[in-house]
């Protein structure tokens, strides 16, 4: 097994901050002419691919190809199926309230560059953080393991679990007789959450498809960052604040997971 090319992977890395640098600049720029910044979230799987195309012909000739040409396509299976989804959802839609309240709240006529200089540089700092999964693993020069295929079927896992719930809770706000309720069917039984967990799932098997070779394990900061974020900070509880108040909630609430998946209690006093 070669060394790690650890002068090519440093050289790579500003190309792969001003691809993204691009990408959320431009964002930004459609979110003026759009009015909606909402914009954002659609770009957030893009950048992903973004980053994982550019470290992806930097290796050429340096990393392992069976790793290189893995971590592409899952990546961009995931990013362009939750960038397509989003974009779907958002269509014709008003502002995000969350985007709304961010411009009430920036100072007098310097809402959009707020915008810029305080939520899309953050979403680009972290993207460019989590996004060493794919660039370290491009460059990672030994070859596949069974660590590895493991990766593989803890991101289908992910992928089952995201794009299903997502399948499903579309379905089921389509059909009016439905509204007001909670969505408890499908794979909703067996978590509260089940497209924030199965992201979570998904950079889980994205890691451990670098972390097979050295030096990917040190890349774990990417999925313990996107599960605080995902399962503590801005994906469940802030989703559970808005449902709450709902009918039936609290009873759905005790029969359910509130993360991992597992079958729902029977008794839910």
């Amino acid at each position: 097994m070669s060394p790690f090319p650890t002068s090519a992977f440093l050289a790579s890395l500003p190309f792969v901050a001003l691809g993204l640098a691009a990408l959320i600049l431009a964002t930004w720029f459609a979110g003026r002419r759009l009015r909606r910044f909402a914009i954002i979230d659609v770009v957030w799987g893009l950048g992903f691919v973004v980053a994982a195309a550019i470290a992806f012909f930097a290796s050429a000739g340096h990393g392992d190809d069976g790793r290189r040409l893995l971590l592409l396509a899952l990546t961009t299976l995931w990013g362009l199926r939750l960038a397509g989804y989003l974009a779907w959802r958002q269509r014709g839609s008003a502002e995000d309230p969350r985007y709304v309240d961010l411009l009430e709240r920036a100072p007098e006529g310097k809402g959009e560059l707020h915008m810029l200089t305080k939520v899309y540089t953050f979403q680009l700092v972290v993207m460019f953080l989590v996004a060493m999964v794919q660039v370290v693993g491009m460059f990672a020069t030994g070859p596949l393991t069974w660590v590895a295929w493991v990766g593989v079927a803890v991101w289908a896992v992910g992928m089952f679990f995201e794009t299903v719930g997502d399948a499903e809770l579309a379905a089921f706000k389509a059909d009016p007789a439905n509204r007001g309720r909670i969505m408890d069917r499908g794979v909703w039984v067996w978590t509260r959450h089940p497209n924030y967990f199965g992201d979570t799932a998904v950079w889980w098997g994205l890691f451990l498809v670098t972390a097979s070779s050295w030096p990917g394990i040190l890349t774990i900061l990417s999925p313990l960052l996107m599960t605080w974020a995902l399962a503590f900070r801005t994906g469940r509880p802030l989703t559970e604040q808005r449902m709450a108040g709902r009918p039936g909630w609290a009873e759905y609430a005790a029969r359910t997971s509130s993360f991992l998946p597992r079958p729902p209690r029977r008794d839910a006093r």
